[in-house]
This record gives structure tokens, sequence and C-alpha cells, in this order.
């Protein structure tokens, strides 16, 4: 037998029903508005029990303060019910829910508004009654975005009253989404350049584990990250989190250095912190609040939290007074709702229902009475009196709490103004004129029987001026412009903790005076009047750059000394300029000065003394000069060739003072007269020493051979001297008009100095040029060397042997002298090297011939001038008489020519 299955049979239903608190007035009304809140602040834990219907679970955890924000919507509706200028035909009607403060909650909110149902059947307006215009909420960002998606689907206008995610931006995700609340955009940015303002390089950041606080934190994260600010810990408050998540939360504020914590959260995710901040004493810090919690009472009368907070700077919405709001809050009727009925109860701690006062009252005397063992007492629990029975008389004017306190109107002025908002769209919806309205054919919306997105329209272009406050109000693409206050955490002189302006943010204004702040105005934690320090390194001074230190954030790094030649003149340099060539860096690596110029000048002492001794040396020269001319008719005069005797004093002369023209600073002029002076004098110098040098070995090869030694004439030691020493003319010629010496500034030797020298022009011409007057040494020293047994009186191939050898000692030890040296000292070894070879040579090869003339006069005969070998071997000998005839007659050839 088939057996049939009906569709009910066969289908799965929800059979949850929805457990609500709220207020409902709709009955006659002509549209009614919704309205969510989070009167509770989370869903109380109930047993997962399968056998049962389910039931949507409870909340707990009385919110006063959002409490009032709900009052301040029946506030406002009663206000625009009375008022004669704002929808005077129109009776608004409202059907407020508590979210919990919970995603589930908002969304059953939501859905129980949309179908007029108490079920999870969500279909669309299943009821009957007047319109349904806008809801007002859902609360929290995470809130909104849930009930903004389910609203977005039918085109449903949303006002948001607290949801400030940046996320909520998008116009594509949520089309109908509008809200009185800037955006956490502009909220990051004024976080940021708070941050900024202070000079606070290194911060702390806390958001809770939701929209509002992981896109406020993100935002303002790469904000700071973009200016160099670095983070030093990121934690996340959980919505249900343990001790132990407060104590590591805790702990990484502890073990940071940073100063700076920055906080994104709401107040009922933050007190659970505050509890284990207190706990722990943490009192150095200072806080950065979001407008969440930054005025929020329930935060601000946390017991002992003055001393943890104290200081905290934050931004806070747009304050207002409204008349008549705090007679409405303390006028409320406590058995009119049952949530009125429960915040009775909650404030007053006591009950309002008899029965159950009884009960309690019961309960609490029978255990009184078994713990102390009284069965008289026992036996008279039943004639108790209730205690802790409401009377519903109660004061609220004297309740000292977060309802009553309308000192701060900041959010309670966001909800006041969602709700006119609406007000006046409909007002503008109902005014409408046929024939010119905004729909197709200009066509007007029924305020009895309106579409969704009708009302949409008149919400996105509503404008109009707040009741009470005077400002001017209108949407910018669903938002509205970014205007903070920015408040500081005071103590006032009776000990209680007050809200301080101390500066304002526009987003609107100039990007240079968007934030204004008075920073003379500010007491920081422990009532400390100096701005506060962050930083995770200490700030680098000029002369040093940032080193970054591996795998840690920029913001730690170490402070670098710049290198030589390079300056840092700013605080935190990143890099060190390179001075240019012609200055160096300070002792302090801060500024570049100009390099010392450097030569070896006239006017200081070591220069004067150079030219004095070269001075002398020439004078000397002279007047050895002098001495031979006037002996120039004595047989040592005649013997020595006088020609070519002044033509070797006139090129010492030349060498003695061609090294003062290497003093001074370097010119074209000076640095060709000194290379060149000095390389034809020492060319006419040894070239004349090679010429007497060879001709001395000739007369003692042809006396040791005894051969006629009648072509050996002055005139060709002359032609030698002339012939050597134009060689090297014609070189010095080439070389000056080809690559001639000139002036440079040497900046290589010595970082700190500019050294002017002269540059040869070609290395290898005054290579070329001085080998050749070392070959010229050479020739002069080997004839010299090879005459050395031929003998006179004064022995002059000894003379030139010596003095050839002093030559060679002084330049061979110049080049590792000149080598070794910088400078100017450079300059002075070599006019040394010159002064001493100079003077070695006329020691050398003029001293014994002065000595002769001038102190042993006698010995300046024909007889004493005659050479002679000396030592002749046994094959040449013979009479003394014989030998003497020989050398004589080989003496007069010569001397008959001279």
């Amino acid at each position: 037998m088939l057996k049939i299955i009906t569709l009910d049979q066969a289908s799965c239903k929800l059979k949850a029903k929805f457990n609500l608190n709220g207020y409902k007035s709709v009955e006659k009304k002509k549209v009614v508005i919704g309205g969510m809140f989070s009167v509770h602040q989370r869903l109380a834990s109930t047993d997962s029990n399968t056998t049962s219907e389910p039931v949507s679970t409870g909340c707990e955890g009385f919110n006063f303060r959002a409490f009032r924000w709900t009052q301040t919507m029946l506030f406002a509706i009663k206000e625009i019910n009375s008022s004669p200028d704002l929808l005077p035909a129109t009776d608004l009607g409202y059907v407020i829910y508590d979210s919990c403060f919970t995603i589930s909650k908002a969304v059953e909110g939501t859905l129980t508004y949309l179908t007029g149902q108490d079920e999870a059947v969500p279909n669309y307006r299943c009821g009957s009654g007047p319109p349904l215009a806008a809801l007002v909420g859902a609360g929290g960002s995470d809130l909104s975005i849930a009930t903004a998606r389910i609203l977005g689907l039918y085109y449903f206008p949303q006002v948001s009253y607290s949801s400030s995610c940046s996320v909520l931006e998008s116009q594509f995700q949520f089309p109908t989404f509008l809200r009185t609340i800037p955006s956490d955009v502009h909220q990051s940015t004024a976080m940021a350049r708070l941050v900024l303002h202070f000079g606070w390089t290194w911060v702390g950041t806390i958001a809770s584990d939701d929209d509002y606080g992981k896109y406020g934190i993100k935002e303002f994260k790469e904000q700071v990250e973009e200016a160099g600010v670095c983070i030093s810990f990121s934690e996340t408050l959980p919505k249900a989190g343990t001790p132990e998540d407060m104590r590591r939360i805790v702990r990484s504020v502890v073990d940071s250095t940073a100063k700076i914590v920055v906080v994104f959260s709401s107040d009922v995710d933050l007190s659970p912190l505050l509890d284990e901040l207190l706990r722990q004493n943490v009192t150095d810090r200072t806080w950065l609040a979001s407008e969440a919690w930054v005025t929020s009472a329930a935060v601000a009368r946390h017991p002992g939290i003055q001393q943890v907070l104290g200081g905290t700077l934050g931004f806070g919405l747009r304050r207002a007074d409204l008349p008549g709001l705090r007679r409405h809050l303390l006028d409320i009727d406590p058995y009119e709702h049952p949530l009125t009925e429960e915040f009775w109860e909650t404030a007053f701690n006591c009950t309002l229902d008899y029965g159950r006062a009884l009960r309690q009252a019961k309960a609490g005397a029978a255990r009184a009475a078994l713990e102390a063992g009284n069965s008289t007492a026992a036996r008279a629990v039943g004639r108790v009196v209730p205690e802790g029975l409401c009377s519903g008389k109660e004061s609220l004017q004297q309740l000292n709490n977060t309802y009553t306190d309308v000192g701060q109107l900041r959010l309670t002025y966001s909800v006041y103004k969602a709700v006119y908002t609406v007000a006046h769209a409909l007002h503008n919806l109902e005014h409408c004129e046929p024939g010119k309205g905004p729909f197709e054919n200009g066509t007007c919306a029924d305020i009895g029987s309106f579409e969704p997105w009708q009302l949409m329209y008149y919400l996105k272009n509503v404008q109009f001026v707040v009741p009470h406050t005077e400002e001017r109000f209108e949407f910018k693409d669903g938002d509205v412009d970014g205007m903070y206050e920015i408040i500081n955490w005071q103590m006032s002189a009776a000990g209680e903790l007050s809200y301080v302006q101390v500066g304002f943010y526009n987003s609107t204004a100039p990007a240079q005076s968007r934030m204004t702040i008075n920073n003379a105005s500010i007491i920081w934690n422990n009532d400390v009047l100096e701005i506060p320090r962050s930083v995770c390194s200490e700030i680098c001074l000029p002369g040093t750059r940032k080193g970054i230190r591996q795998g840690e954030p920029v913001c730690c790094f170490d402070c670098i000394p710049c290198a030589d030649g390079e300056i840092s003149n700013t605080s935190d340099a990143r890099a060190c300029i390179q001075c240019s060539e012609d200055y160096w860096s300070n002792a302090n690596r801060d500024a570049c000065v100009a390099k010392t110029i450097e030569f070896l000048d006239f006017g200081e002492p070591l220069g004067i003394t150079l030219i004095a001794i070269s001075a002398f040396g020439a004078l000397v020269t002279v007047a050895v000069g002098g001495v031979f001319l006037a002996h120039l008719s004595t047989p040592m005069a005649q013997v020595n060739d006088a020609l070519l005797s002044f033509l070797l004093l006139f090129s010492l002369v030349v060498t003695f003072l061609c090294s003062i023209v290497f003093l001074g600073e370097p010119r074209p002029w000076s640095c060709m007269t000194s290379q060149v002076a000095l390389a034809l004098g020492f060319a006419l110098c040894l070239s004349s020493i090679t010429g007497k040098s060879a001709i001395l070995m000739l007369r003692a090869r042809a006396i040791k051979a005894k051969s006629d030694a009648d072509a050996l004439r002055p005139a060709h030691q002359r032609a030698i001297a002339v012939l050597c020493t134009l060689v090297q003319a014609v070189a010095c010629t080439v070389w000056l008009c080809l690559l001639p010496p000139h002036p440079v500034k040497n900046m290589a030797s010595q970082n700190i100095k500019i050294i002017l020298e002269c540059h040869p022009g070609s290395v290898v011409f005054i290579s070329c040029i001085f080998a050749y007057d070392i070959l010229l040494a050479l020739l002069a020293f080997a004839f010299a060397f090879t005459a050395r047994k031929l003998e006179d009186h004064f022995s002059e191939a000894k003379s030139i042997t010596f003095g050839m050898l002093v030559f060679f000692i002084v330049w061979i030890s110049f080049v590792p002298a000149y080598l070794s040296t910088r400078g100017k000292f450079m300059v002075a070894v070599q006019i040394f090297a010159i002064l001493a070879s100079s003077f070695g040579l006329l020691a050398c090869i003029f001293l014994p011939k002065c000595y002769v003339l001038l102190v042993k006069p006698e010995r300046n005969t024909q007889e004493q001038m005659r050479p002679r070998v000396k030592g002749m071997d046994a094959s040449n000998t013979g009479t003394s008489a014989s030998l003497t005839t020989t050398t004589a007659t080989t003496v007069s050839t010569v001397s008959v020519d001279d």
C-alpha cells in the first residue's frame, strides 16, 4: 500500500522562537521606525538540550549606556510626534529591539522587524500594519555589517549611530547603509596625526576582535608605518576572553618599551582588560582612545582606573546638550515594560515582583535559621516581611550611574540625529508635490504605502538643521564629515575624572590645519606636564646616521658616526652626505668645512730657512768664483781650465737658486722654471764634471802608457760640457712644448688638505730628463774613479770621486724620504736634496783648491801642479831624474796648450 506523505510531513521547519526584548508601538501609527541597541552585553549561557523545542537564547549584563540611547530614540520620536512643523500629519511608531551586543541577536531583530513574525521565516513582510521606514542601528560595526547585508537585499534603509567601521563605506556591498557617525578612516587618520604630532615612533596597539577594531587599527597602522612609526606589539581583545588572554595582553604591554598604547575597542570589550591592568598596576603608559570608549562612563567609573588611564588622549564625537532629555530619562515608569522593569531592578538592586521578593526573603531567612540551629526562627520564616522589594518610587535623580549622566552626550546625540534624519526624509516624502516628484514622470511616493527605495532617495538627499544644536546635517555618499574633539582625561579639584577638550580635528579643513591642539593644556599620566617619549632608539644627533639592526623594526637602530668626508646636519639622518671635493667634514661630522690649502710658503719658518740656506750656498759659490778670479794667473787656476771651473760654479749657483723657485704657491711659470732650471743646472754641472773627469782619466792613461798627450786639450772638455748640456736643453724644450709641468690640487694624499703642487705633465719626459742627469753623474763618477791614482797636490780626481759619492748618497737617501712624506714636506725634502748635493759637490771639488789658493799659496807652483801616476810597476822603474824629465815633458806640453 502506497503511503502518501504531505508536504508538511516531508519538510523540516525551524521551530525556534525569537526571544527579543524591546519597545514596540505600532497601533494606529502611520509609519514605523525600527531601532536596535545593545541593552545587554552578552548572551546568557544555556544548556544544550535537543529534546525540547529550541528557544532563542536570552541576554544578560545590563548596559546602562545603551539603555540611555534607547530612551533617546523614544525621546526623539516623542518630540517629532509633538512637533507642528515636522510630520504634522503623521504619527510615528517604533519597534526597538535589544541586540545583546551579538550578531545573532542583531540578525534575529532584523528578520523580526522585516517579516513582522517572531519566527525564523525570512519572508519579506509577512505581517500587516503600517509601512516600515528605516532601521536605526544596529550598534557596533560588526552588528551593522550583518544587518546591512540583509537589509541591502531589499534596499531597505539603515541609519547607524555608532557603526564607524571603514568597510561600511562600500556602496556596492552596503547600498542602503547610512550613518550619522564619521567613518573610522577619519579617526584613524586623526590618531596617526596625533602620534606624529608628538613625535612618537614606537607604539603598541590593541584592537577588539571585531570589524570596528580590526579595520580601525589596520588603517592606523598603514598611515603611521608609512610615516616611519613602528608598531612594538599588536594585540587583539577577544569577545569572550579568559583571564589568561588578559594576562597575555598585559604582559605584552609591560614587556614592551613603547610608552604609547593605541586602543580601538568598545567599552564593553575593554572592561575585562582594565581589571588585569589594575591588578598588575600598569601606571606608566599613555593610552590613546578611540571614540567608542574615550567618554564611556562605564570605563571612567571603573574603580581605581584613574591611576592606570589618567592622562588618556582620545577622539570624541561632537558633544551636544539636549534640553528635556534628562527629564525624560528621570520620568520613566518602571512598570511600563519588562525592559524598563529590568533596568529599575538592576539600577536599585531590588525587585518589582512581590512574589519573587517574598520567595527570596523566605529562602534567605530559612538559610540563616538553619545555620544558627534555631527551630523557632525556622518556624517563623512564613511570617517574614519581604526585603529587597522595589517600591517603584525610588529616585532616579539620586542614581549616580551612566544612565543619568547627560554631561557627555556624544553617541547619544548621534542617535538623536539618526532619528531626526529618518523623520526629515519622511517629511520630504510626505510633502512631495505631484508632478514635481523625483520619480518617473514626476510622481511622488505615498506616505501610507511607499517602497523602501523611495525613502532611500530622500535619505541620501536629506538636509536639515538639528534641533537645539543648530548643526546643519547632510550626507556625503552616505557618510558625514570627520569632526572630533580631542579629549584629555584629567582629575578635577574634587578628585573626579573629567573630560577636558584640548584640541579639535576637522577632516574638511586644509591638510596643514586639520588638527589643532594645545599641548600646554594636556596633563599626562601621573599628572606629568612634560610630553612622554616613546621611541625604540634615542634620536641620532647630527654627525651620525641610523644603522638598522638586523631583524628589528626600522625604528630600532644604532647611531653610527659618519665616515671621514661625510656629514649629517640633521637629527635622525638615514644617510650621511658626502662633502664636495674642496671640502671636508669637521670634527663633529655635522658640517663641511673648506680643506686647508697647503704649500711651502716663503714666509713660514721652514721656507725662510730654506731660502737662507739657498742664498748662503749661492753666495759661497760666488765667493769661490771670486777667489778663482782673483788667482786667475796662478798655476792652479790655469791648470784647471778657468772657463770650465766658472761654468761649474755657475751651474751650482743655478741649482742653489732654483730651489727657491720650489717655494710659494705653485704657478704655471714657477712649475716650469723650477723643474727646467733644476734639470739644466744639474746637467751643466754634471756635464762640466764629466768633461773634467774624462780629461783626468785620459791623462792618467796617457801618463801610465808613456804616450803623447798633445791631443788632450781643454777645448775637448769644454765641448763635452756644452754638448751634454745642449742635449738636456733640447729635451727640456720638447718637454715644455708638448707636456709642460703645471700646478694641480692634490686631494688624494691627505683627506683634510688640498696640497698645491706641480704636476710634471708627463712622467715619461721627467723620467727621461732626470735619468739623463743620472747617466752624466755615473759617467763622471766612472771617469773620476779611474783617474783617482793621478796625483797632484790637491788630487782633483779624488775630489770629484768623493763629490759624486756624496751626490749619489744624497739622492739615494732622498727617494725613500720623499715617498714617505706628504704635502709641503715633500717639497722641503726635495729642496734639501738639491741643497745637500750642491753643497757636497761644491765642498768636495772646490774646497781643496781654495785651501791651496788661500791658505797654502806656496803650493800654488808649476811644479806642484804637475800630475803623476802613483805606484809605477817594476818594468817602468828608472832613475828619478829620468822620471822627472818624462813627466815634466808631458806636463809642459799640456801647459803650453793652456
